[in-house]
């Protein structure tokens, strides 16, 4: 029998779904919110009944029964600390999204509303490897600083996504192999996957690992502190150089690697120059991890969006490949990652985990 699903993924202004049969997509649609629509609710969990009405009278334009799905899925929020896996939306878990366990983020609506549909037609609901996945080591979470531990911040949905993805192409179980996931996107993370663990990672929010098209990673730490002491700048004003405006916007004025590439063909130096940096730093880091795997990778999986970008990949080839083969998987698909999470479930291949 087919699995219908019901997948949500919402946006700060935005709401995706995708209703699939089995891993086959029936239709996709993005709902955008206006600024004005959004600033009528104080917080984010008093978003739901206007974002879940306008799933239900969507499905009801595209004369969809509702009634005929299986399951319902929400992008993960920002939880406690996890292990990746597709968990059951319990009342704890719930609890957790509505709270903001470690932050408020419209990501946190997914689970919620995947609930309350889920539960008002009878079906279970799941969310798939939030962002908060954690798999570390106990040696990979030393700072140097004991009141600054690090902490697992990541695209754990498509790092996972892709990672099973390259395992069931290979006839091989995911939790056999030792991968280094790459994944570019507005930011960039880095894991290495230890039968089936992500055992170490570079925070792709706010602190690790290579500066990427809208965020500066690892930064001179001596030089931060001055900064954030000298009384130019407020603490958002820092933060925002180091999330959102820093990396390729800093430098170049632009977070889209197609403008990049156009100054590039264009003949601008320097554009090429922060490239080729970008590359060096990306490198480094698949370096890094390799050695958290004591140099035993089967592949080097690339993907994100960044990864159409060929003169990129290129370059990490000639940087990376005598480590481990590529297998490149370009852009990313949320919404198919969550639907694969939930059909493995619903279909035996893999056990519920349980928040």
């Amino acid at each position: 029998m087919s699995i219908k699903s019901l997948i949500i993924n919402p946006g700060s202004t935005s709401t995706k779904i995708g209703v699939f049969e089995d891993e086959t997509l029936l239709f996709e649609e993005t709902l955008r919110h206006s600024t004005e629509e959004i600033a009528q609710y104080a917080t984010i969990v008093d978003q739901k009944d206007f974002r879940k009405n306008i799933i239900i009278d969507l499905l009801k334009e595209k004369d969809f029964d509702i009634n005929s799905l299986n399951v319902v899925v929400g992008r993960g929020g920002m939880l406690k600390p996890i292990p990746g896996g597709t968990y059951a939306v319990s009342d704890d878990l719930l609890e957790d999204l509505k709270i903001g366990k470690q932050g408020q983020h419209a990501s946190n609506l997914g689970g919620i509303l995947a609930r309350e549909i889920g539960d008002s037609i009878g079906v279970p609901s799941y969310i798939v490897d939030p962002v908060v996945v954690d798999e570390l080591i106990p040696t990979s979470r030393y700072s140097g600083v004991p009141e600054l531990p690090r902490t697992s911040v990541f695209h754990a949905l498509n790092q996972k996504a892709v990672a099973k993805r390259y395992a069931k192409e290979i006839g091989k179980a995911y939790d056999e192999l030792n991968l280094i996931v790459v994944h570019m996107g507005g930011g960039v993370s880095v894991g290495p996957h230890k039968q089936g663990k992500v055992i170490d990672i570079f925070n792709a929010l706010d602190g690790d690992g290579a500066f990427s098209p809208e965020r500066a990673g690892a930064v001179p730490v001596g030089a931060l502190v001055k900064m954030c002491f000298s009384g130019q700048y407020t603490e958002k004003e820092v933060y925002k150089k180091l999330v959102g405006n820093g990396g390729f916007n800093a430098y170049l004025g632009t977070n889209d690697m197609r403008d990049v590439e156009k100054m590039v063909d264009e003949g601008d130096a320097k554009a090429a120059e922060i490239r080729d940096a970008f590359i060096q730093q990306m490198a480094k880091n698949i370096g890094a991890m390799a050695t958290v795997l004591d140099g035993k990778v089967d592949q080097i999986i690339v993907t994100g969006g960044i990864s159409y970008d060929k003169a990129v990949v290129a370059g990490l080839k000639a940087k990376c490949e005598w480590i481990a083969p590529f297998t490149v998987y370009p852009g990313e698909d949320e919404l198919l990652a969550l639907a694969q999470g939930a059909l493995r479930v619903m279909t035996g291949e893999e056990k519920a985990m349980t928040y």
